[in-house]
């Protein structure tokens, strides 16, 4: 009965989202695809990393994948389109990262992720300054931003669905088992490569279209713009402050850091950075585990807390009465 009132109530909390345009201004709309894009990548990112705990910086990779595909080919096909077009190359780099380096562990993976959005990003820039002779591109759409929450709402909600399934059934189990020790899933008989590229894979191409779909927000895009590893770390920050093994946990981090990174780099534009380190690392230390498991463990401890002293006070009154009864 609770996973369908959850389902019900998750159902309710989208539908009143997807009137929030009617309501908004201009700003007001900017800021919901700001935060609706990050609740997604950091869905996305969860869904491969949480689990298998490979921690992954090619975030952003993907993303500039996805808007540099729309940028380039939105004259020449329909939106959707343009969209499948980004999904089939974000997945095909994806496959071709995935095999090269899903055996790699530990930081040799964080390493490689992080060089691996720093290449695209220069081979991109190399493309556009030596072949067509300009850095960046514009990109006039005949929708409104309302559309492009509307896209990413229903890619929101798709993550969040793929993330509540996988979890509930034998994938799930099979990532949590390779989180905890791969070699043993691996004597289990769990094909770990297979699963692996194949959460990788999904999870990058999730990433690619929200890239896609947020693409004509900048309307003039440039290497930098939609490469900048500051996208990636986002994501992953946002991920571990609310739980990246929790299906609702990076919804739970990214949208409060979303609000305040927006509000910090518009009053502290020179300090932005360090203060993202610092909050980095505070978040590792204080919530390695992120905000809904200490809230889950604090709860717990009440409990247990207050069903001692329950079972105390229980004591203490059948030993009076027992004192009661020998005395008469």
């Amino acid at each position: 009965m609770k996973p369908i009132l959850g389902v019900l109530a998750a159902a309710a909390v989208f539908a009143g989202l997807a009137v929030a345009p009617f309501y908004l201004g201009t700003y007001g709309i900017g800021l919901m695809i700001g935060m609706i894009g990050y609740v997604t990548l950091a869905s996305a990112w969860a869904l491969f990393s949480g689990p298998t705990r490979f921690v992954s910086l090619a975030t952003v990779a993907f993303f500039g994948i996805g808007a540099y595909t729309v940028s380039v080919f939105y004259e020449s096909f329909p939106p959707l389109m343009v969209l499948g077009l980004a999904a089939l190359i974000g997945l095909a780099v994806a496959l071709v990262v995935g095999l090269a380096t899903l055996r790699l562990a530990g930081v040799y993976f964080v390493i490689f992720t992080f060089g691996l959005a720093e290449l695209i990003r220069q081979l991109v820039t190399w493309y556009e300054v030596n072949i067509t002779g300009t850095l960046g591109r514009y990109l006039f759409v005949s929708y409104g931003p309302e559309v492009v929450y509307w896209k990413l709402l229903v890619l929101c909600a798709v993550t969040l669905g793929i993330g509540y399934l996988i979890q509930r059934s034998r994938l799930g189990l099979a990532l949590k088992m390779i989180g905890d020790d791969e070699v043993v899933a691996e004597h289990c008989g769990l094909p770990t490569a297979r699963v692996k590229l194949a959460l990788f894979a999904l999870s990058s191409v999730i990433i690619t279209l929200v890239g896609a779909i947020q693409a004509p927000r900048w309307t003039y895009i440039e290497p930098t713009i939609v490469f900048n590893p500051t996208i990636s770390f986002l994501t992953l920050i946002m991920a571990l402050l609310g739980g990246a093994n929790r299906l609702w946990g990076p919804a739970v981090g990214a949208v409060p850091l979303f609000l305040l990174f927006e509000w910090l780099s518009a009053n502290f534009p020179d300090h932005y950075s360090i203060i993202l380190g610092l909050l980095f690392m505070a978040i590792v230390f204080v919530l390695p585990r992120g905000v809904l498991d200490f809230l889950e463990g604090l709860i717990a401890r009440m409990r247990k807390q207050r069903a001692g002293e329950a079972s105390g006070a229980g004591a203490g009154r059948g030993a009076g009465r027992l004192a009661e009864g020998e005395a008469k």
